[in-house]
């Protein structure tokens, strides 16, 4: 009676029906579950702005690391199921909703929504890890799933033994964060059942960086809603102005580099190359999270800039506005690394370009908008090489 009740919600048919070389569309349902991800930015961007210190950002990247996991592993289900089946439409909205309480516990996650912080991220995992396991079921795929659910479940120890125990809360938190990021390098290994091989998850890498490209568009529409907000709060004298000005170019450089520099050569090897997976958890899981991360926290360093034009700057705000560039650029070479073989040494000058700036800025007592006119500066520089790369 169970299993009858399992194959009727979770279909065999819910699976996409491609020809080995379709590439799946991106759904509207897709797209309507990213939509959580619009919150749960600007719930990031917001915790790492009311936390502006070495254990706030420890703690931000913790809760950047799970919110991460869950939309990648989720943008991974896709690929395979149907999002338009009705039963994947059903596992789509569950998964939003778990996102969803997430976001909302975010910025008490260290505090008292530690439990819903923790528990919805738990859910998220084991009911998508069970859901692909049993669609899937009789499959190589089936075996895949049911080995990353129990590495699910194993991080989700460390995650509810977290949200129990707030002492060593960050510290457990960090272990379950290394448990989820290293399973898929030891390939799911369990004893008894040995590790899975990676050539053994067909993925379509296409449709997958389509995916990690629109994510990206979200995280720069993070700071066109913190400077707009900003500005629709703040009398828009002449400085203020020149700040948004600057903090707008910002955003234009980050999303030149990304689409000019990158996308060209993902896709090309996405089409000449078979090894989809690989290229896929290398280069989107880990080197994207990674640029995604740096736009976030771009975002956070913008909203400081313009906020306080005129003021001295002091060492936290020196140090997001070197991060976010830094973290965006270091992402973008280890993807382009990746995706066509090469680096870009433009993009390692301008990372140390951008420490030496963001010294000198604390040392001379300079205000925001030299702070932001370097950092733009740099950010130009680089964009310029990418239209000539």
């Amino acid at each position: 009676m169970r299993l009858s009740v399992f194959h009727r919600f979770i279909p065999i048919s819910a699976l996409r029906n491609l020809a080995p070389e379709e590439t799946p569309r991106v759904t509207t349902m897709e797209l309507f579950f990213d939509l959580v991800y619009v919150f749960s930015i600007i719930q990031l961007s917001h915790f790492l702005l009311a936390h502006t210190s070495w254990l706030g950002a420890l703690e931000a990247v913790t809760l950047f690391a799970a919110v991460w996991w869950a939309w990648n592993y989720t943008a991974w289900a896709a690929n395979w199921v149907n999002p338009d089946h009705p039963s994947g439409r059903g596992l789509m909205i569950v998964l939003m909703g778990c996102a969803l309480v997430m976001a909302i516990a975010m910025p008490q996650a260290f505090d008292e929504r530690a439990g819903l912080f923790a528990g919805a991220y738990v859910a998220m995992a084991v009911i998508r890890a069970t859901y692909m396991a049993f669609v899937f079921r009789g499959q190589v795929m089936g075996r895949n799933y049911a080995q990353l659910g129990a590495w699910s479940a194993l991080s989700g120890l460390f995650w509810i033994a977290g949200a129990m125990f707030a002492e060593a809360r960050l510290a457990l938190w960090m272990i379950a964060v290394l448990l989820d990021y290293s399973a898929p390098y030891l390939g799911f290994w369990l004893p008894g059942r040995g590790a899975t091989p990676m050539e053994s998850w067909p993925l379509k890498g296409l449709h997958l960086f389509e995916r990690n490209q629109l994510i990206f568009i979200i995280a720069l529409g993070e700071s066109i809603l913190l400077l707009g907000g900003l500005l629709v709060d703040h009398p828009l004298h002449p400085d203020t102005v020149l700040a948004a000005i600057i903090g707008f170019a910002l955003i234009v450089t980050l999303w030149w580099i990304y689409f000019v520099d990158l996308s060209e050569p993902a896709e090309h090897r996405f089409e000449q190359d078979k090894a989809h997976t690989r290229l896929a958890r290398a280069g989107l899981a880990h080197s994207h999270g990674v640029a995604v991360c740096g736009a976030i926290v771009m975002a956070v360093a913008i909203e400081l800039i313009v906020a306080h034009p005129h003021d001295p700057i002091h060492a936290p705000t020196a140090i997001v506005a070197f991060a976010g560039p830094a973290i965006f650029l270091l992402g973008c070479a280890m993807f382009l690394r990746v995706m066509a073989a090469r680096s870009r040494l433009a993009y390692l000058v301008a990372v140390a370009a951008l420490a030496a700036w963001a010294l000198t800025a604390v040392a001379l007592h300079l205000n925001g908008l030299w702070l932001g006119v370097g950092v733009l500066a740099i950010m130009l520089a680089v964009a310029a090489s990418a239209r000539r790369g």
